[in-house]
């Protein structure tokens, strides 16, 4: 097997109206398809064991292979996200331009900060050193930790 790149990043949310807000309002993404009632008695009602699912899919760049987010809330909502080193995904991260002011926006929105935009070492990322990548981590409002990555001219 040959991985290509990452699918998607699945979310689950408390609330929807509140989630989008902030993924498409503050973050900037599109949603491609918005079903509340998104795959009744399909794969992923069999695999959760929901019948219903309101499912809503973010993009921020189209193409057959373009990674992309799912926000998804199950009736009911339950459990909590991992903390930042937890066993499992405690946090995914995106390439981004723009990071400095994508910052100021979540900032002035009162999303919560982990960390602010911080200059590290290309050896952080697994790559040789040298290069510099400005990062910074806040949470969504259900507390999903995000990390936005931008590298350093």
């Amino acid at each position: 097997m040959k991985i290509r790149g990452t699918s998607h990043i699945a979310i689950g949310v408390s609330d929807m109206e509140r989630a989008l807000r902030f993924y498409r309002d503050l973050l900037g993404l599109r949603v491609t398809l918005d079903d509340p009632q998104e795959n009744p008695g399909g794969l992923l009602s069999s695999v959760s064991g929901q019948r219903t699912r309101h499912g809503v899919y973010l993009r921020w760049e189209d193409g057959p292979d373009a990674t992309f987010i799912v926000l998804s809330q199950d009736h009911p909502t339950s459990g909590a996200p991992l903390k930042l080193n937890q066993v499992g995904i405690h946090h995914f991260a995106l390439w981004v331009d723009g990071l400095q002011e994508t910052f100021e926006k979540v900032k002035a929105a009162g999303v919560p900060i982990i960390l602010p935009p911080t200059v590290v070492d290309t050896v952080a990322y697994g790559e040789p050193p040298g290069g510099k990548v400005m990062t910074t981590l806040f949470q969504d409002p259900d507390g999903t930790i995000i990390q936005l990555d931008q590298r350093m001219a």
